[in-house]
């Protein structure tokens, strides 16, 4: 947490993975000392509470069990920010994705959404309770890998909130992760002709949230907007490889490349003006080279050369126009 203030990160996202049979208790205690450490830090703690597919809370009696974990996480670390659930347009999160040639995955979605949102407001109404999380990326082809695109899936997210007749919002913010296809796919690329979204199709997101949520009691043009996980991983020197274990799987930029990245994404998103939110994945590198070797210091801890670039653009802010 010390090294997120000293990078200008002031928030972080915690998570806290439940399955069937979970319990609070058992993960309060490395929860309840990352929020104590990131307050200390004067770092924001943000708890981000999701499944894999093979627990998906897809009916009442699991939605009810993910929500009291939830709930119970909630209560105890006093957190003011909460992200419910991850990717769930992705299979790997959420599934089934399709049912009778439709959405089901945002129907299902919907249902623990609204249910996670009353919840958490009874604890405490001020919580801003984060909605999404949402892939950047998706397939909407039922033969192929199931997913969902992020265009997809707010427009079916849209359908069945209006479907279930609800009166209330089902979320304060959406959260959506915006990472480009590939490490060396800039933030300024904009996919105007498809469903992808990145940090540059802000307005296509903002009409998306419009078509999906006017005219109900649900925000969508205004409802702020967390860009929940950004990441561009930068290929390691051999003076640190001793630190790293495995072999890599794509094709890492260098250093300066990330640092440009994240500079343009922040100036980015520092002028979209309902954008609240952009998170780096992650404050430090993943010791695996299988994993994301994203952060702007290395798995020991000591900076890159993208680190001093990127803390004074968080410093900055909008720098775009």
């Amino acid at each position: 947490m010390r090294l997120a203030r000293e990078g200008n990160l002031r928030a972080v996202a915690l998570s806290a993975v439940w399955h069937r049979g979970a319990r609070a208790a058992d993960d309060l205690p490395a929860l309840r000392r990352a929020v104590d450490a990131a307050n200390a830090e004067g770092v924001r703690p943000v708890l981000d509470a999701y499944q894999f597919s093979s627990s998906t809370p897809d009916d009442e009696a699991s939605r009810a069990a993910f929500v009291a974990y939830l709930t119970a996480l909630v209560r105890a670390l006093g957190v003011e920010d909460v992200i419910v659930g991850n990717e769930p347009n992705l299979n790997l999160f959420w599934q089934p994705q399709f049912e009778g040639g439709g959405d089901a995955a945002a129907r299902s979605y919907e249902a623990l959404l609204a249910h996670a949102y009353d919840a958490v407001k009874a604890v405490d109404p001020h919580i801003e309770v984060i909605g999404g999380a949402l892939a950047p990326h998706g397939g909407d082809v039922p033969s192929a890998r199931p997913t969902h695109s992020p265009t997809r899936f707010l427009l079916d997210l849209g359908d069945a909130y209006r479907a279930s007749g609800r009166t209330k919002p089902i979320m304060d913010e959406l959260s959506i992760h915006v990472y480009g296809e590939s490490p060396s796919i800039p933030p300024t690329l904009a996919h105007p002709h498809t469903t992808t979204i990145g940090i540059s199709d802000y307005g296509k997101l903002v009409d998306l949230l419009r078509k999906a949520f006017g005219g109900t009691a649900q925000p969508g043009a205004s409802l702020p907007i967390v860009y929940g996980e950004y990441g561009v991983e930068s290929a390691i020197p051999p003076a640190k490889r001793s630190r790293y274990t495995g072999h890599e799987v794509i094709h890492p930029v260098d250093e300066r490349t990330q640092a440009r990245y994240y500079t343009e994404a922040i100036g980015l998103a520092a002028c979209q003006p309902t954008v609240r939110m952009l998170l780096l994945f992650h404050v430090v590198d993943e010791p695996r080279l299988e994993g994301f070797q994203s952060a702007t210091r290395y798995a020991d801890g000591s900076p890159k050369s993208s680190y001093e670039p990127v803390r004074k653009a968080a410093e900055q802010g909008c720098t775009h126009g």
